[in-house]
């Protein structure tokens, strides 16, 4: 689990967690997950996920960095939901109402977001690592999605709740 905190200034942060991401993605790339329909980890502390929409990658993008837009996925699963995320690497964000917070790490327009991640009723400091890697595949755009530094017990619930939260609800409003 990544531990840090929301007041760590941008470059403390990238400090503390891009370098440890480096390296869990460099591991990743050389394994393959042997993971169960949801994409959990055999060991339960990883969600892969790949997900196919018919969006461009920077629709997809605009999505996830704009809180308009996020409002209006997030308004299916919660209605009433506020968003407040932005594209800027260093950004403090607040989706569905709070319940999810964090800060993004790396933000390439149209390609990858990756965000320190986590929910509200965690102990203070504790966050997971999100990624999303958005490829065009003709007029569609794959989404391989990766959340590492799942608490213990924890992704059971992560891994359903990415596609109730994110990927059906943005199936329906890109279409």
């Amino acid at each position: 689990m990544l531990s840090t905190s929301l007041s760590l200034s941008r470059r403390d942060l990238a400090l503390r967690v891009v370098p440890a991401f480096s390296a869990l993605a460099l591991f990743s790339r050389g394994q393959a997950l042997a993971a169960d329909d949801l994409g959990i980890s055999p060991g339960g502390d990883s969600i892969h996920q790949e997900v196919l929409i018919k969006a461009s990658p920077a629709r997809i993008y605009a999505t996830l960095t704009d809180s308009r837009l996020f409002a209006k996925v997030s308004n299916i699963p919660i209605p009433g939901s506020t968003a407040v995320v932005t594209g800027t690497p260093g950004a403090a964000f607040s989706l569905f109402n709070g319940i999810i917070q964090g800060r993004n790490i790396e933000c390439v327009p149209n390609e990858r977001l990756v965000q320190a991640w986590r929910e509200k009723d965690w102990p203070s400091g504790i966050f997971t690592l999100v990624r999303f890697q958005l490829n065009a595949k003709g007029a569609d755009t794959q989404i391989i999605f990766d959340q590492t530094g799942i608490q213990k017990g924890d992704a059971g619930h992560l891994a359903p709740g990415w596609w109730s939260h994110y990927w059906n609800p943005m199936k329906k409003v890109l279409a």
